[in-house]
């Protein structure tokens, strides 16, 4: 037997014919015309035994670097972090990994109760008052606050800082298109949003601003001063965040943030060549109807027992299409739920250490490269990223890292034209002192 699974017996071809009427399975095909008919076989490869098959994409598979080989110091939205053990036993029971939406919530107190801790410990890092319960993706969340923020205000205008992730400004530029909004993208200065520039173009007629804590390069953005540029003309304040450095850093909600977004990857999500990821959108209690997605309450039944619901669904699943803020139609539950869990399980001093190791090693990484004469372009404080510059491009600079078992930062080049032959590297809590000297002796080599 050749067959992973039992096939469909010549018997049962014939029944199934005989019950629709046709004597081939050539007739089923009728209606479309012979002249579009492909009339040779597929070019494809004949099928493998299934053993030879599991050999065969073994091999295949074995071609990719991953980071269980290799020391990785590329992050740029995507990181190498620590995950508990716990998080997969959780995320394999069945009840949780086959859900799909909780609509039954006499029967989905389990799913709902995680998503409702979700929310909470959300609120918790960000400082804000409500979070929803999930969006698909940094990305996406960025551009549902500039959709939100709009809406909210009246306005058309989105100014978004150059430093904010590029793919994240590529959505928000795709979604603006769509409602006719006007994005303007303020330039940068020494790694952090030119706030000269940004306060000749914020006007009355701007929906929000849009800024990245820690930005793409790394850097810490100077929030108090760009939270009163942007008050001072009633837009509304969107900080996209990662959600790990708010355990060292503070919150945007207590420097006068409207909308906090962001990615929880960096809790328990695997890098997975980029996805999937789990967005967080988390607002000010006034916006609480204008959230997209939903969110889960806590409430008690009649006999007085605490049990969860899904309340304030604004989506157009559950209301009038007219009436709803986004087409946003399912959330990231599972990868909410390992989030979840990779937050209990540090709680809040876990989380607040690793985080305090991230800025820890990052510091000790840009000034070990200094000290081999590498060049750190930026100045100011940084979480776990920062910027360096070479005299030769990126591509080259990676291959020789590949050659010693490393992989090397991001290309700033392909994204920023003027940063050409500038490595963006990330140095998480995973990263030892020895991979960081290993970093610093290749690259002096160099």
């Amino acid at each position: 037997m050749t067959f992973r699974y039992l096939p469909m017996t010549e018997q049962d071809k014939k029944e199934m014919m005989e019950a629709i009427g046709i004597s081939s399975t050539e007739e089923l095909f009728k209606d479309i015309p012979e002249e579009v008919r492909l009339k040779r076989s597929l070019e494809i490869e004949e099928a493998l035994p299934e053993p030879e098959l599991v050999k065969y994409m073994s091999q295949l598979a074995a071609k990719n670097m991953n980071t269980k080989d290799y020391t990785s110091f590329l992050g740029a939205g995507v990181y190498d972090h620590y995950t508990p053990s716990i998080v997969n036993h959780v995320l394999l029971r069945s009840e949780f990994y086959t859900a799909y939406t909780p609509y039954q919530p006499e029967i989905s107190q389990g799913e709902l109760q995680a998503i409702f801790e979700f929310q909470t410990m959300i609120c918790e890092l960000t400082g804000m008052d409500v979070a929803n319960s999930s969006m698909y993706d940094g990305g996406t969340a960025l551009a549902e606050a500039a959709l939100l923020s709009a809406a909210q205000t009246k306005r058309t205008k989105i100014i978004v800082s150059k430093s904010v992730h590029p793919e994240s400004r590529s959505v928000l530029a795709t979604y603006a298109y769509g409602q006719n909004f006007e994005v303007v993208e303020v330039d940068t200065e020494n790694g952090v949003t030119d706030l000269e520039e940004l306060k000749q173009v914020v006007d009355d007629s701007t929906a929000c601003v849009i800024i990245q804590y820690p930005n793409f390069f790394g850097q810490i953005e100077p929030l108090k001063e760009i939270e009163q540029i942007v008050h001072q003309e009633k837009g509304m304040f969107v900080v996209s965040s990662n959600p790990l450095s708010l355990g060292v850093l503070t919150p945007p909600g207590k420097l006068g943030a409207d909308i906090v977004v962001g990615d929880a990857q960096v809790f328990g999500i695997p890098q997975g060549f980029g996805g999937p990821h789990c967005g967080y959108f988390a607002v000010t209690k006034k916006l609480m109807r204008k959230v997209p997605g939903r969110l889960v309450g806590q409430t008690v039944d009649e006999n007085g027992k605490r049990g969860f619901v899904l309340t304030l669904q604004a989506r157009e699943q559950h209301i009038r299409r007219d009436k709803a803020t986004s087409n946003i139609c399912s959330n990231q539950a599972l990868n909410a739920l390992a989030a979840s869990v990779v937050m209990t399980a540090l709680g809040k001093q876990g989380v607040k250490e690793i985080a305090m190791q991230n800025v820890q090693k990052a510091h000790y990484a840009k000034k070990t490269l200094a000290e081999k004469g590498i060049n750190v372009p930026f100045e100011g404080p940084f979480f776990n990223e920062f910027v360096v510059q070479f005299n030769r491009p990126i591509k080259e600079v990676n291959k020789k890292l590949l050659d010693h078992g490393i992989i090397g930062g991001y290309d700033l080049g392909k994204t920023y034209p003027e940063l050409e032959n500038h490595m963006l590297i990330a140095v998480t809590e995973l990263r030892t002192k020895e991979e960081i000297d290993q970093l610093a002796t290749v690259l002096e080599g160099l």
